[in-house]
């Protein structure tokens, strides 16, 4: 999985409770396509065992700083990516004072590239002057933090400190991994999932979209560097948690509005959401009685946020369309959507077609460029997609 194939990993376990999560995590990078070797601290090591971190891995855990002469400089070598998880507040401060004082923090101090930390420790700790002015030197320093999250912790408190979860410190190695990009600090808009359009107060037209494919869109532009907007529609299907810009809307003139304010500054904007062609003109307050014996529904046209995307966006801003067209006529349809609305790039699908469209983990999509050229993709992971979608809109943003 881009970026993590064949790439690197070094995990660090420090003494925390969170050592529990570091297990599932490390799981997860070895899925990914990553090696991964764990320093295990001896504080770490009474919550979670070296034998779990070997039977995941594959390899020797290292604790100690005396197991070969060099280990703290091969380790550092080793690794395109370094994470500390949990980061307690002992190894913050030890790192930022330019302790060495066992594997882990003499690795960290030794090695080629910043790491990754995950603050884990009861929020007293982590409110303390100290910490703060320690993850204030860490960050000057160059090594970049994900969290910590607010929540319960393990004394049965409540507030900042608790570890964030495995998938979003897994975002960000990825987005560590993934290196220089030319999306690095553009802003993206995507917008994603269904729009609901009420009939009453309890009903609506809507569609089967889940958001899948827009939230991997947002995710890889995120991955990539980007300064992601994500304007969802209701989906069942969780943002993407690395993603701070969230705005949820639920009819298509809420999606408009977020757009319309989201646009400025824009390079580049992924039409992805499923918005629904017709409103209801009216829309009845409480709830329809069957007994009122409602024959049809009158129905206006929803605003064209393509096209309204189109002209509001700012010159030079990428624009990239979404189609779904069901049997043969597809790709001429999508094209001529693509030229009508100005876009730079339109994909298509087919949700007929097994294994793509709403509510698969999966796709098959066929992308299609200003001057017509279709290439139709084989069937993959929507996170895929994500990835070959953004590669092509990349060769589009200004200066390549």
């Amino acid at each position: 999985m881009r970026p993590f194939d064949e790439k690197r990993v070094l995990v660090g376990v420090s003494g925390g409770i969170a050592a529990y999560k570091t297990a599932e995590l490390v799981r997860r990078i070895l899925q990914a396509g990553s090696e991964v070797q764990v320093i295990l601290t001896s504080s770490g090591a009474r919550f979670v065992g070296p034998t779990t971190f070997e039977g995941l891995t594959g390899r020797p855990v290292h604790q100690s700083l005396w197991d070969g002469a060099l280990q703290h400089i091969e380790l550092g070598r080793w690794a395109d990516a370094i994470v500390v998880a949990p980061a307690t507040a002992n190894i913050i401060a030890k790192l930022a004072g330019g302790i060495a004082d066992d594997l882990l923090t003499t690795t960290l101090l030794a090695a080629p590239r910043r790491a990754l930390l995950a603050p884990a420790m009861n929020t007293r700790m982590f409110e303390h002057p100290a910490t703060q002015r320690n993850l204030e030197t860490l960050q000057e320093y160059g090594h970049e933090l994900v969290g910590p999250a607010f929540g319960g912790l393990a004394e049965g408190e409540e507030g900042w400190g608790r570890m964030v979860e495995p998938d979003v410190i897994l975002a960000y190695i990825g987005r560590q991994l993934e290196g220089e990009s030319r999306w690095r600090g553009m802003r993206v808009v995507v917008t994603s999932g269904p729009t609901w359009e009420p009939v009453d107060s309890v009903r609506f037209i809507g569609n089967r979209s889940s958001g899948r494919m827009g939230h991997a869109v947002a995710a890889a532009a995120w991955r990539r560097g980007a300064d992601v907007v994500l304007i969802t529609g209701p989906s069942h299907v969780p943002a993407p948690p690395e993603i701070a810009d969230v705005r949820s809307v639920e009819t298509a003139e809420e999606m408009g509005v977020a757009l319309g304010e989201a646009l400025a500054d824009a390079s580049a904007v992924f039409m992805a959401a499923a918005v629904a062609d017709f409103r209801p003109s009216v829309t009845e307050e409480g709830k329809i009685r069957r007994s009122s014996g409602l024959a049809s529904i009158a129905v206006e046209p929803c605003p064209d946020l393509l096209a309204a995307a189109r002209t509001r966006a700012p010159e030079g801003c990428v624009m990239v369309a979404f189609a779904v067209e069901l049997g043969e006529g597809g790709v001429d349809s999508a094209r001529g959507k693509l030229e009508a609305k100005g876009a730079d790039l339109i994909v298509l699908n087919d949700p007929s077609e097994p294994g793509a469209g709403f509510e698969v983990e999966t796709n098959r999509v066929t992308i299609i460029d200003a001057s017509g050229a279709a290439e139709t993709l084989p069937q993959m992971l929507k996170t895929e997609v994500a990835d070959e979608i953004l590669d092509r809109a990349e060769r589009l943003l200004p200066g390549e």
